[in-house]
């Protein structure tokens, strides 16, 4: 087996005495000797509290890679913690994925584990490891154990926004409201609902880059650390059977991350985070495969935010190897992973032990889960819609726009009691798109009007550049492309216009004639709020990031560098 580690330590010349004495603290003298060196790349971080416990993965991840022979070696890579960073977690994935690709590239690495948990973090790590193509493998954290507050169960972020809302609606006290955040965060581990972090570890599992049945194992049980150490194991295999991601990583596996998606209900976010993944292994994947695939998927999974739920109950229910024996005839079922095995392979025994969170095909929460990728006049681009975690009734709905030019205008606006709103109307914001904030913040779902609320309004049409918090939920048309800041039409609507929205016909329409649109000026208050970072990252991320139907990411890391260095450094 050549390994890749023997370039900096085999031989007798200088470069090599010096790259093995500083690293022998402590290292036996045969980790240089034909032994794999395994990076256990942790998003592991205070400031992250979800991925606070991953110090303690990544030990027992040592030790699976100790007992096959390899030799482990931590390596702290950016965090991102979703709650915690401002103005948005996503401004810096695209950096976080190019640091971690760089520092895999740089480093006497054979392959490597990958440790992540918060939203963007996985989504980062997972395209570091498809650039740099080295064997790789994910750990996800793994879900918070469910917390109550007045004897019921609290789902994160979701029951944060309902919670909110009844504040604002004045049914439910701001005292009450503050004893609930004691109760929100039980344990250690991401967010209980079908967030973001959950739906990107089921996901990263369906494409194949979990060992199969790990993702969505709750973040305290003891089984966690044994799938970590088994992991661990793996990774060593991996290296010996040279089982990279563009070995395994097809347009197949794609297809069963999109099918995933639908039935468990996921998150929006993961469309622009595969897409993302998609570039830099040059798979092709569209906006349209999401529809084409996923539109016809049941929705089987009963958690919030589209369902009743929660992650602690999906694990025990059976987990996701149980959703996908349910539509296996729906995946492409021979797609390898990271076992070297097909997908379809390590459904032979998983069943649904709870039907009630996790239905059978027979009897599914929804017919169609997919997300819909809608198309039209306000946006031609594209633009994503959730039809499971949106009103029934609003589907299909005709409404004047009442126009946001930037997140603050939002804020300085939507509670005047002179706002010219009501529940007919569709909210539009706009300046919140990746070049526009920077960053695509998690915005779209724009809290009503307070009047609309005491009136008891729970949901309008709402319509955004920016994103969703995968635990939220509401008719939000977001993904807005092109967006606002890059001349889109979302640029030119303007209060009291008629925007349509036909989710089953695929339509988002502002009823304004071609002509007229074209001719109107992108309103001025929208760009003077345009971000225009004069230096540092964000400049960066302005000049180059691409736009939602394209990942966000930015334009010179789409594709593959491998993982050769080119120059020596002594």
């Amino acid at each position: 087996m050549k390994l890749r580690s023997a370039q900096w330590y085999a031989g007798e010349d200088r470069n090599a005495y010096i790259h093995r004495a500083w690293m022998r603290r402590g290292i036996p003298g045969d980790a240089f000797a034909g032994r794999p060196h395994i990076a256990i790349a942790n998003t592991a971080s205070d400031l992250t509290p979800c991925n606070a416990h991953l110090a303690e993965v990544a030990q027992s991840v040592k030790n699976g890679v100790h007992e096959a022979g390899g030799v482990p070696l931590e390596l702290p890579v950016v965090s991102l913690g979703e709650t915690q960073v401002r103005p948005t977690a996503m401004l810096w994935r695209n950096m976080a994925a190019m640091a971690t690709e760089e520092m895999l590239r740089a480093n006497p690495i054979d392959g490597v584990v990958l440790l992540g948990g918060c939203d963007k973090t996985i989504p980062a790590l997972l395209m570091a490891a498809a650039s740099v193509d080295l064997p790789a493998v994910v750990v996800p954290g793994g879900p918070m154990l469910t917390g109550t507050f007045r004897g019921a169960p609290l789902g994160c972020g979701t029951d944060v926004w309902r919670l909110s809302e009844e504040v604002r609606a004045g049914t439910l006290s701001q005292e009450q409201f503050t004893r609930s955040e004691s109760a929100m965060i039980r344990s250690r581990g991401h967010c209980n609902t079908m967030g973001t972090a959950s739906t990107m570890a089921l996901v990263a599992e369906a494409l194949g880059t979990v060992m199969p049945g790990t993702a969505g194992i709750p973040a305290p049980d003891s089984r966690l650390l044994e799938a970590a150490h088994g992991t661990g194991r793996l990774a060593v295999e991996m290296i010996a059977t040279d089982r990279r991601p563009s070995t395994f990583l097809t347009r197949a596996s794609f297809h069963n991350a999109i099918v995933t998606l639908a039935a468990i209900g996921g998150s929006t976010n993961a469309v622009v985070h595969l897409l993302a993944i998609a570039g830099r292994l040059g798979v092709e994947l569209t906006l349209d495969d999401f529809d084409r695939i996923g539109s016809s998927v049941p929705l089987l999974v009963d958690l919030l935010p589209a369902g009743r739920f929660l992650m602690e109950d999906f694990h025990r229910a059976g987990g996701l190897l149980a959703v996908l024996s349910e539509v296996r005839d729906l995946l492409a079922a021979d797609a390898l992973t990271v076992t070297g095995q097909p997908l379809g392979d390590h459904l032979e025994d998983a069943p649904i032990w709870d039907p009630e969170v996790i239905r059978t095909r027979s009897a599914p929460l929804a017919a169609e889960g997919g997300i819909a990728v809608l198309r039209g006049s306000l946006a031609p681009g594209g633009a994503l819609i959730k039809p499971a975690a949106a009103s029934l009734h609003l589907l299909q709905h005709r409404g004047r726009a009442v126009v946001f030019d930037s997140i603050e205008d939002f804020h300085a606006r939507v509670d005047d009691p002179d706002l010219d709103v009501d529940a007919d109307s569709v909210l539009v914001l706009r300046g919140c798109g990746p070049k526009g904030y920077p960053g695509m913040p998690e915005v779209s779902n724009m809290p009503l009007p307070k009047k609309l609320l005491e009136q008891g309004v729970r949901d309008m049409v709402r319509v955004c550049d920016g994103r969703m918090s995968g635990t939220a939920y509401g008719t939000v048309v977001l993904h807005v492309v092109p967006e606002a800041a890059a001349d889109g039409p979302l640029a030119r609507v303007q209060t009291g216009d008629i925007i349509s929205l036909d989710v089953a016909n695929r339509r988002i329409d502002v009823e304004v004639p071609d002509e007229e649109l074209a001719r109107r000026a992108p309103s001025a208050a929208a760009l003077a709020g345009f971000a225009r970072p004069e230096r540092g990252w964000q400049r960066l991320y302005v000049d180059h990031v691409l736009q939602a139907d394209s990942g966000a990411d930015l334009d010179f890391l789409v594709g593959s560098s491998g993982s050769e260095v080119i120059r020596e450094s002594h």
